[in-house]
């Protein structure tokens, strides 16, 4: 028989004699695990996990194609010490998998209510913005939606990395991969839980460096017209260049990845401690000022002047932030259209400057789909204009109504007696105010009876200091009443709120350079390890 050599690393490094015809993986394994002293091993070749079970564990080493030479990986597995059962194991994937598809139809859910004009049930509005920070539309609804799902689960899955939860990060970027085709070397991460992906990660960075060239443009000329001396790119290449230095090793092409991995090893600027310290003693933060002199080259004007534009810009999103939720409170108020559109209120702010009341302007609005014109013929109209202030008068009572249905639901629940919950919220301008009236009145007297002058628990009005009724604009209750369009409602939605918000917090708090905070230890610490291996296996 012919023996050959295995060049082995990780938990155990040197050349291995062995008969491929003969050796199975199973014995492989078995032999690493005594010269290792390991208690579980996973083996990889190729980008391959070499397994021994039903399927693989008959053929030898040669019919899985190993050859003379060839390397491979053990990686050391850690044992369960008590044992957990296959059911556990099975239930906690099951959790795992059903907490992923909720995250998914969130998602999409949405994405779906933000791109089709729909007036939002949250107090905020997902957008679509450009590298200024301007709003775009790209292409029909259906896009709108794809690209909109798309970069929320992008945003969520490299949130999971941040956490170390790569496999659920993995699954997560494949689900946004299935909404749109934008590839981004972000969306790859090679860690041990993750090999059997590693055949086809080298197709995924071809696409990724095709992207970054499209995107960017030849030797990014087309990223430093847009960010002017700013060199936002180089976080991308380190990474994109880590990871074919990765493929290239476990592949067996030593000196493609000893290439890949010291370029990406150039392309870090370590930032100066002079330079940083400088900064920091103006009173900015570590953190912006690493990403400043990075961003800008490490030139320490430039820097300054980034940290004061991005200060402004911040500021600038935060005011426009709060605009755009005034402007949805206000949508609110005008219900929807019979298509379930919120208002538009570039075209009521039209009307309302030829010298149209806005609330009425927002009814005709409203009743026309967003069409200015058939908005305006019914404004001028003295007839249809009359029936708009008719509707609306309506549907001010109909929310009144509502809403002191709503307190008096609520204070009743509490315990107070129905007849004196009604005459404190018809003598009281809001629920909170009747609930503090209600409980200064003696308990024996909440269940008595109210007079003409709706005395509530022998109070007179002299003694509270106020007078009677509630008008068509006093506050009962909460503002969701104001909600409620004029037409039928479609079935409600059923939101996964948690799932939603877990979405969008990374939306709220991250930013466009989040991607370029990378520090020096993980990358330099993956770089470094692999430079090792191939020098291993160069000298073996």
């Amino acid at each position: 028989m012919v023996m050959v050599k295995l060049k082995i690393g990780g938990a155990w490094s040197g050349v291995l004699e062995v008969e491929l015809d003969v050796w199975t993986v199973a014995r492989l394994r078995q032999e690493l695990l005594d010269r290792s002293g390991c208690a579980c091993l996973k083996l990889i070749s190729a980008g391959k996990v070499l397994k021994d079970g039903e399927s693989e564990g008959s053929q030898n080493l040669a019919q899985l194609g190993l050859k003379n030479n060839s390397r491979i990986l053990a990686t050391n597995i850690p044992v369960d010490q008590h044992g957990n059962s296959i059911k556990e194991e099975f239930l906690a994937e099951e959790e795992r998998g059903n907490r992923l598809a909720r995250l998914k139809t969130a998602a999409a859910n949405l994405a779906t209510r933000h791109a089709d004009g729909s007036l939002p049930v949250e107090d905020f509005n997902l957008e679509l913005e450009n590298q200024n920070g301007h709003k775009v539309h790209w292409g029909s609804e259906t896009d709108q939606r794809a690209i909109m799902m798309g970069l929320m689960l992008h945003a969520n899955g490299k949130a999971l990395m941040k956490k170390g939860k790569y496999r659920d990060a993995l699954e997560v970027l494949n689900m946004g991969e299935e909404s749109f085709s934008l590839c981004n070397p972000n969306l790859l991460e090679v860690r041990p839980s993750s090999y059997s992906w590693l055949s086809v990660a080298g197709i995924r960075l071809e696409k990724a460096r095709e992207g970054i060239e499209r995107a960017h443009g030849k030797e990014s000329t087309r990223i430093r017209i847009l960010q002017g001396h700013c060199f936002p790119e180089l976080a991308l290449h380190l990474r994109m260049e880590l990871l074919e230095g990765v493929i290239a090793y476990h592949r067996g092409h030593l000196q493609k990845s000893k290439d890949a991995m010291s370029s990406a090893q150039t392309r870090f600027l370590q930032v100066p401690d002079e330079s940083l310290s400088f900064l920091l003693s103006m009173g900015y933060k570590e953190s912006e000022a690493k990403r400043a002199l990075r961003m800008n080259n490490l030139d320490v004007g430039r820097a300054l002047d980034f940290i004061v534009e991005e200060k402004a810009k911040r500021t600038q999103k935060r005011k426009e932030n709060l605009q755009r939720q005034k402007e949805i409170l206000e949508q609110k108020t005008y219900g929807t259209t019979p298509l379930n559109k919120a208002v538009n209120l570039s075209n009521l702010n039209q009307l309302v400057t030829i010298g149209f009341q806005k609330e009425i302007a927002a009814e005709a609005l409203r009743r026309n789909e967003n069409d200015a014109e058939k908005a305006l013929d019914d404004l001028t109209n003295p007839e249809t204009n009359a029936a708009l202030q008719n509707e609306i008068i309506s549907r001010k009572r109909r929310r009144l109504r509502a809403a002191i249905k709503k307190s008096t639901e609520n204070l009743v629940a509490m315990g107070f007696d129905k007849a004196s919950v009604e005459a404190a919220l018809r003598r009281f301008e809001s629920e909170e105010q009747a609930l503090s009236y209600l409980l200064t009145q003696p308990i024996t007297n909440t269940a008595g009876g109210v007079g003409a002058d709706h005395q509530v628990g022998g109070s007179t009005t002299e003694e509270r200091g106020g007078t009677g009724s509630v008008g068509a604009g006093h506050r009962v209750g909460g503002s969701s009443s104001q909600n409620e369009p004029v037409e039928k409602k479609k079935p409600v939605e059923e939101r996964d709120v948690e799932m939603e918000d877990e979405l969008t917090v990374e939306l709220g708090t991250s930013d466009a350079y989040s991607d370029y905070d990378i520090e020096v230890t993980k990358e330099g610490e993956a770089i470094n390890e692999y430079l090792a291996l191939i020098s291993s296996a160069e000298n073996a």
